[in-house]
Formats: structure tokens, C-alpha cells, sequence
């Protein structure tokens, strides 16, 4: 006895292959005869039983001649191994058309026979026909789009690419396939500036997380030429959410680049042409005292060092402090200005350092200081030198510590704030007679600027002249044609003790009285016989007390109207007033023509 039961398994199985009509299988020998076939096998090719038994069944007549060769090596490769490989090859059927299928078979041992499977693969080519087709008709949408459209492997290996991409960068698909680099790396079509920011774009951790992204980079045509694109990735994944293939739509934005690049030109132009404006309003002139002072803003305006502006009353300290502040790295943020001279002495400290609510009486809430308004900016302290002492204490700790507290607070505030300071006081003197600090002095003129008084610059004062007289005539509508030359001459002569501010305002004043296209001043404004008090006005080291001083003897005391001090002086009685409050100078004793003490 022999134990079948494993043999007999497999041959229900394969009978109930037989039957189950899915494969056409047929035994054959090597003469080619089929000498037996399943009836899926007859159904398949339109043959009946009797056919088979007729003899009449072939398998080389049932191939097409130019597929027979493919035959003959498969025969050969049965005898030799026993069995040949599947291979897709077609069938006549009885009316003779063709069918698709798959061939795979083998010899019995030890005959001449052989048994073969055939499947059919009409569905599957009609549907392979279909995807083709579908594609074909895809790629024609995709050449018509006026995107330029590529099809990317998971590592950026160029798959597909339509047709007006081709025909931008002037290759065939095959030749853009065979470009050296992906279109992630250095590819030869990408603009070498643009390579690192498309390398840092599909960096590894894009590649992991297979994340949608866009660039704007510039791309090579055909004639040799660079245009913008916007690249749009998208990535297609599979169910295990790796990245399969990368979908890229570019959109041209050459002229939008371009126009944003000439608009970008034109902005910074117009901002030159605007600070040069801004500059020549502030600092007009082209003389070598004015000179000097413009390469020092240009030195030490990029850095962030404390600067110390001096000059006289008048020279415009503030408008030195204004070019270096927009010249500067902080031009975006505030400029605070602070008058300390003008500030009440008991209310210095919480105007620059604001104060909490209930700090004093009058406090009902909390109030920032100039110090915070000015955070990210520069805060530019005029008369530095009128601050009393212990308002000096808490600047000194600002500059060194970057810190300070609110009155009334006890929590320190940081700020960055650059600290521009101006003082028309020798502040020598006041270390000499105890009134400011040596140690904030120090800190103060880290980088210290002169301005020259106007006697100094007088090769400027024509510039000057046609400068305010077109800018006043333009404010009051007038239509001033020529400057009287007598005018002038005087005009250059004077010494203006007032500086700018005084030749700003008479001729604003000028402008204002008169009637006709000739600009002139009355020479009475302007006159050179003046008491020993006013020659002390042309004394460089005078102090601004000695010259207000000096205006209210020559007027006796009067401070408005246009043969007041504040009028010899070039400036508004209100802050003349201010300041001969803040020095504490006695406008009576100048009452009677002559200074007493009292």
C-alpha cells in the first residue's frame, strides 16, 4: 500500500483549476499538435470539441508568423530545463482575430508532451489602452495649460515635464531627462543664486514629511536668459505615506518681479533723494566748517555710541541730532526730543522717567517717560547741561545699566534707547563749579560734535539766503524773482549772533512785509551799531546767559515786539521767556539802559 492522499490533493486542485474556467489549458506535443484542451481553453479561441478531436488545432497555426520565433525559444527552453518562462504572446481565434494572452507551460517527464496555460489578457490591455489613452489625453491638456507643469520622483528625478516647459528650456522630454542634477540640486536650468535656497527648500526634513512648499526663483530659457517663476511642490503619497512623486506648477512672475524690483530702485532713489532733501533743509550748506560736521554724523551714525552735540544757541543742535538719528540702524523707531532747560525742575524725572499712579499728588495714573516712548529708538536731551543733580544720578545709571525705575516704582525697566545730548553751556566750567557730574560728563561725550556758529560759515549764508527766501515765498504764495544785492551785502556782513534761527526768522518776517518780487530787509534789523554789550555777542566762548543778556540791555528789557530781544535774537518770545525763566535772569534790571546789580 502507498499513501496518496497528497497526490490526489493536488490533483482536486487542479482539476478544480480546470474547471473553474479562469485558464484556457491545453496539452500539446512537440510536433505542435494540440491533443488536449479545457473547455475555457476552446471557449477562449471559439473552437468546439470537435475541432480538438479533429486534429484540426495547431498551436503554430493558431500564432501569428512574427510572434512563431518567440515560440521556437520557448520550446527549446522546455526541453532543455523542463519548463519555460510566462511570456505575453497573442492567439488566433477561429474567425481569426487576435487575442492578448499569457503563456506558460511545461514538459511531461519522460514524453514528448507538454501542458500549457493561457490567460487572457484582453481586459487587462484594453484597460492598459484606456490609461494610455487617459494619459495622451492628459498630456495634451497639460501642453495646452499655460503653466509650466513637471512630474518629479520621490529624490527630484525629472519624470515629465509638458510642453511649454520643454519648449522654455529648449529640449526634448528625453533631453531633460538626461539634464545632469535634479530639479532639486544644482540643476543646470536654475539660476546659480537661487541654488542654495532650493537645496535648503528640499531639505531632509521636507523629504520626511513630504510637505507642500513654494519658491520663486529664476529659471534659464532657451535664449540664455534668466525669467522669475513661482514654483508651487506638491507631493502625491502612498498609503504608507511615503512620498511617491512631486507635482510642480510654475507660474511666471518675471514682470511682476521685475516691476517689484524697479518699484524696490525707485523707493530707495526717492528715499536718497528725500534724505538728501531732509539733510540740505537741516544742514544747508557747502562750507568746510559744515563739511567737517556732515563726516562726523557719517561716522558715527551706524554705531550705536553716545553723542555729545555743542554749539551756540541757534546753530540747530536738534536737526544734528535728527541726520545722525535717521541715519542710523534705528530710523525705523522713534526720535524723542526733551527740552530739559524747559522742563520744571520738579517734574524732570517723571517726564523722563514717567511715574506710577499715586508716585505725587496729581499722579492718577501710571504715565510712561520719555526714556520708554523712546525704547528701540533715540532720545535726544537738549540742554543737558540744566539738569540738576540728582535727575544727572538717574541719567548716569540709564547710560550705563540700559536701566531704570518709574518714580514711585521699585521695579527696574529696560531700555534700548541711543542717547543724543546738546548743550550750548561749557560744561568745563559747570565741572569746575560743581554743577554737573565729571563721571556723566564721561559718558556723555563719547563722541562729541561742534557746530560752527554761522560767523563761522558766512561762505554759506547766500546758499542759506536762497534757500529760506523760495522756501518762505512758496508758504505765502509770493512770487519772489531776485534777492536786493544791498541786502545781500548786509546780510553777509552781519555777524548773526542768533545764528541760523535769526537769519531763518528775518527772513520769514522779510517775506512777509513784503510787496514787491525783490527780496530785501530792512537794514534797521540788522544794525552794526551796537553798545558794548551787543559786541559781546561776536565773543565765541560767551555763554548763552551772557547773550540773552546782552539782547535784553540793548533793548531795556523788552522781550517782544520787533525791537525786542527776541526778535535780535531770532527766536519766538514764548521761548525766550522759557529761557530767561530757566537761568533766572531779572528782566527788570535792564529796564533803565544799564545792568545794576541788585
Amino acid at each position: 500500500m502507498t499513501d496518496i492522499t497528497e497526490r490526489k490533493t493536488t490533483e482536486g486542485k487542479i482539476r478544480r483549476l480546470v474547471d473553474a474556467g479562469i485558464l484556457g489549458i491545453f496539452i500539446a506535443n512537440l510536433e505542435g499538435e494540440i491533443v488536449e484542451a479545457n473547455q475555457a481553453f476552446l471557449q477562449m479561441f471559439q473552437y468546439d470539441r470537435q475541432d480538438l478531436v479533429s486534429g484540426r488545432l495547431r498551436w503554430e497555426d493558431m500564432t501569428p508568423a512574427e510572434l512563431r520565433e518567440r515560440d521556437q525559444r520557448a520550446v527549446t527552453e522546455a526541453m532543455a530545463t523542463g519548463f519555460f518562462q510566462p511570456y505575453e504572446k497573442q492567439f488566433f481565434r477561429k474567425d481569426g482575430s487576435r487575442v492578448p494572452v499569457l503563456l506558460g507551460g511545461a514538459l511531461f517527464q519522460d514524453s514528448n508532451e507538454g501542458v500549457s496555460f493561457v490567460l487572457d489578457l484582453s481586459e487587462q490591455k484594453r484597460a492598459e489602452e484606456k490609461i494610455r489613452e487617459q494619459e495622451m489625453e492628459f498630456r495634451q491638456m497639460l501642453d495646452l495649460s499655460p503653466q509650466q507643469v513637471m512630474v518629479l520622483g520621490p529624490g527630484g528625478e525629472r519624470l515629465y515635464a509638458n510642453r511649454i516647459a520643454l519648449d522654455y528650456v529648449g529640449c526634448s522630454l528625453e533631453e531633460w531627462r538626461q539634464t545632469p542634477g535634479n530639479v532639486f540640486g544644482p540643476g543646470s536650468f536654475i539660476h546659480p543664486d537661487d541654488r542654495k535656497q532650493l537645496a535648503h527648500a528640499y531639505s531632509d526634513s521636507t523629504r520626511s514629511s513630504g510637505s507642500a512648499y513654494e519658491l520663486e526663483m529664476r529659471v534659464r530659457g532657451a535664449d540664455g536668459n534668466y525669467r522669475w517663476f513661482l514654483y508651487r511642490y506638491n507631493p502625491l503619497h502612498d498609503d504608507k505615506g511615503q512620498v511617491k512623486r512631486w507635482y510642480v506648477a510654475s507660474t511666471d512672475i518675471d514682470e511682476r518681479k521685475r516691476a517689484e524690483e524697479k518699484l524696490q530702485h525707485e523707493n530707495v532713489a526717492l528715499r536718497e533723494e528725500l534724505d538728501k532733501a531732509s539733510m540740505f533743509e537741516e544742514i544747508v550748506g557747502t562750507s568746510k566748517p559744515v563739511k567737517a560736521v556732515l563726516s562726523r554724523i557719517a561716522k558715527v551714525a551706524p554705531t550705536d555710541s553716545t553723542v555729545l552735540i555743542t554749539g551756540e544757541t541757534g546753530t540747530g543742535k536738534e536737526l544734528i541730532a535728527r541726520a545722525v538719528h535717521k541715519r542710523s540702524r534705528r530710523s525705523g523707531g522713534p526720535f524723542v526730543s526733551v527740552n530739559c532747560a524747559a522742563l520744571p525742575p520738579t517734574l524732570v524725572s517723571s517726564e523722563l522717567f514717567g511715574h506710577e499712579k499715586g508716585a505725587f499728588t496729581g499722579a492718577t495714573q501710571r504715565r510712561l517717560g520719555r526714556f520708554e516712548m523712546a525704547d528701540g529708538g533715540t532720545i535726544f536731551l537738549d540742554e543737558v547741561g540744566e539738569l540738576l543733580p540728582d535727575t544727572q544720578a538717574a541719567l548716569l545709571r540709564v547710560l550705563q545699566e540700559r536701566e531704570f525705575e518709574r518714580v514711585g516704582g521699585g521695579q527696574p525697566i529696560q531700555v534700548d534707547v541711543r542717547v543724543i545730548a546738546a548743550t550750548n553751556r561749557d560744561l568745563s566750567a559747570a565741572l569746575a563749579h560743581g554743577t554737573f557730574r565729571q563721571d556723566l560728563l564721561y559718558r556723555l561725550n563719547v563722541f562729541p560734535i561742534d557746530v560752527p556758529p554761522l560767523r563761522e560759515r558766512k561762505d554759506d549764508i547766500l546758499m542759506l539766503v536762497e534757500y529760506f527766501v523760495q522756501r518762505y515765498a512758496n508758504r505765502a504764495g509770493k512770487n519772489i524773482r531776485s534777492i536786493d544785492q544791498k541786502t545781500l551785502d548786509l546780510l553777509q556782513s552781519y555777524d548773526w549772533p542768533g545764528n541760523i534761527r535769526e537769519l531763518q526768522n528775518v527772513i520769514e518776517r522779510s517775506i512777509i512785509l513784503s510787496s514787491t518780487d525783490v527780496f530785501s530787509v530792512d537794514e534797521s534789523w540788522l544794525s552794526k551799531t551796537t553798545s558794548p554789550q551787543a559786541s559781546a555777542l561776536n565773543v565765541e566762548a560767551r555763554s548763552e546767559r551772557e547773550i540773552i543778556e546782552a539782547a535784553l540791555a540793548e533793548t531795556r528789557g523788552r522781550v517782544s515786539g520787533p525791537s525786542g530781544a527776541a526778535a535780535k535774537l531770532g527766536m519766538p518770545p514764548s521761548t525766550l521767556e522759557d529761557r530767561i525763566k530757566a537761568l533766572k535772569i531779572n528782566k527788570q534790571q535792564f529796564k533803565f539802559g544799564e545792568r545794576f546789580s541788585p
